[in-house]
């Protein structure tokens, strides 16, 4: 592992609602190093979109302490340490694509050369050449899903926290998106934090597998692979990925866990 840029230390975190106290998170430790592509898998519940928004500072932990780059939380959403890739697109139907993609670069203040420069440049990365001046509706929802993408590459952050992009996806559409993400990846060099429910697409794209037990959720199981970084598509017939996806299965079985 190469140097930290997400560190997490006895991270809690509790929610105070009308019922009583949630507890969402419990003592995550966890280190993530340049250029790694982790994944975090466990039951719906379990916190793994929560620990991704804390990483993201949309949620505030209780206890413990989380630095992103060296920075709190705040400090890394501020300096723009990271993209942020949620569920469903987030797509303005009123901007065409390469106006939703500039968005974020018109806020940070980018001059106009500048976000052309960079929108042409984050499109053909996502494969969407010559769709920039289309709008949302008139693009497939795998399509809205690599423009989501793109907005979040934009400004250029070394972080990338990915937040179920695939999950409404049908499997075929699924599959070309995630070979997309590892070439994206191979690129870019980036490092990605990566939640599904998905073992199949965990194993594919991850370099580690973060399990997680239901709520409150702790790391039950750090899952190194031993896959190569070139993955086609069938490498998910491999004696190796059959392997890693039965040790995930077992380690979610052990978290009380489901897939």
């Amino acid at each position: 592992m190469g140097e930290a840029v997400i560190e997490a230390r006895k991270v809690g975190l509790t929610f105070q609602t009308a019922d009583g106290p949630v507890h969402a998170l419990k003592d995550v430790d966890l280190r993530i190093g340049r250029g790694e592509f982790v994944s975090f898998i466990g039951p719906s519940g379990c916190g793994k979109t929560t620990f991704l928004r804390t990483i993201a500072a949309l949620e505030t932990p209780t206890a413990g302490v989380l630095s992103v780059n060296g920075m709190t939380p705040d400090a890394a959403r501020r300096a723009r340490a990271y993209g942020y890739v949620f569920q469903a697109p987030g797509l303005y139907p009123w901007r065409t694509i390469a106006g939703n993609v500039s968005l974020p670069l018109e806020i940070m203040g980018f001059p106009r050369p500048e976000r052309q420069r960079r929108i042409a440049e984050v499109l053909e990365l996502v494969d969407l050449s010559g769709f920039g001046g289309r709008f949302p509706w008139q693009l497939s929802g795998g399509m809205q899903q690599r423009a989501s993408i793109a907005r979040a590459l934009a400004f250029d952050a070394d972080i990338l926290l990915m937040d179920e992009p695939f999950g409404a996806l049908d499997e075929i559409v699924r599959d070309r998106l995630n070979e997309a993400l590892l070439a994206l990846w191979a690129k870019t060099g980036k490092t990605i934090g990566f939640v599904t429910h998905s073992i199949p697409e965990a194993v594919y794209l991850s370099t580690r597998i973060v399990v997680m037990s239901p709520r409150p959720g702790r790391i039950t199981r750090v899952v190194d692979s031993p896959l190569p970084r070139d993955r086609p598509l069938e490498i998910r017939d491999s004696p190796d990925f059959i392997a890693l996806a039965h040790e995930v299965r077992e380690a979610l079985r052990e978290g009380h866990g489901d897939d």
